[in-house]
């Protein structure tokens, strides 16, 4: 119950604005960065010289944001650009990595801030895929009992939009874990994040659950310092690699988790179930013809 409360009313952040260092000749891109915590997040790291590729569907509201905060932080050295991406096309998503690949040699952090929470029964990806494992995923809550259900995944969507959703969430830290044990000797760290609870319009699909939980949520510039510490905190190292990190930036202990969530994070050679390699293999079975 402490853990939990503690994230729900975090202590102060470590790392803000104000303690960056200055981010020159650094490349980011964060997915959902106009609105919300991403464009929070957005304007943290442009303020601090960073180059930004803010990632999403909306060209006119990418650029609207990117118009308010460079007239924000006019004495800048960074950059802002616009990258057209739709989460729940994997065409897209093909298209907005080579454009991507094409403008930069390097990628310092990607956020993949961007999500989507209860939506209509029903609703599906354009490859067919539910829409909230296909926009979560194929790119604190309890996890369903072995953490994550392979049956659900791979049956048709259900109507239970809860259930859906927390699927998705689970599946975020699998793959982030997965991607830790696979990427990690390349140098590349993987993190899984819950940024707190902030008002955003996340929940515009079940306005009822915002307006019932408004006594616990923040500011999203405060849920912007969780993401800001999973990306350029000192504390995220090689060997950190795979951590889960909570409001407004701590690095969580393995105790402070869902023992069926370790358990599904970690490989059978390590007493795991195996469930994280998995999904990783399922999300691979579908964007197979995309990479």
């Amino acid at each position: 119950m402490g853990v939990q409360w503690s994230q729900f009313f975090p202590p102060a952040a470590s790392l803000t604005e104000k303690t960056l260092e200055p981010q020159d000749g650094k490349v980011f891109l964060v997915t959902g960065g106009y609105s919300g915590i991403g464009l929070e997040l957005v304007k943290m790291l442009y303020g601090c010289h960073g180059r930004v590729y803010v990632a999403g569907r909306s060209a006119q509201k990418a650029q609207q944001a990117i118009v308010a905060i460079q007239a924000a932080h006019p004495a800048s050295r960074g950059s802002l650009e616009f990258l057209a991406l739709e989460l729940d096309d994997l065409h897209s998503v093909q298209e907005a990595a080579r454009e991507f690949t094409a403008k930069e040699s390097k990628l310092d952090v990607l956020w993949n801030n961007a999500g989507v929470s209860w939506p209509p029964p029903g609703s599906v990806s354009k490859q067919g895929t539910e829409l909230q494992l296909a926009t979560n995923c194929i790119i604190e809550l309890q996890p369903p009992a072995g953490g994550l259900s392979m049956e659900e995944v791979r049956g048709d969507p259900s109507g239970d939009r809860g259930r859906n959703y927390v699927n998705s969430k689970v599946g975020n830290c699998l793959l982030s874990a997965e991607l830790s044990q696979r990427a990690g000797p390349r140098g590349i760290v993987s993190v899984v994040q819950n940024p707190g609870s902030a008002s955003t319009n996340l929940f515009r699909h079940n306005p009822w659950m915002k307006y019932a939980a408004y006594p616990l949520m923040h500011a999203p510039k405060k849920a912007a310092y969780t993401e800001l510490y999973a990306g350029l905190s000192a504390d995220i190292t090689v060997e950190k690699n795979g951590c889960y990190v909570y409001p407004w930036g701590r690095i969580a202990r393995e105790a402070d988790m869902g023992k069926d969530l370790v358990t599904a994070m970690e490989d059978e050679a390590k007493g795991g179930s195996g469930r994280a390699r998995e999904f990783w293999e399922w999300c691979e079975e579908k964007t197979r013809d995309y990479h």
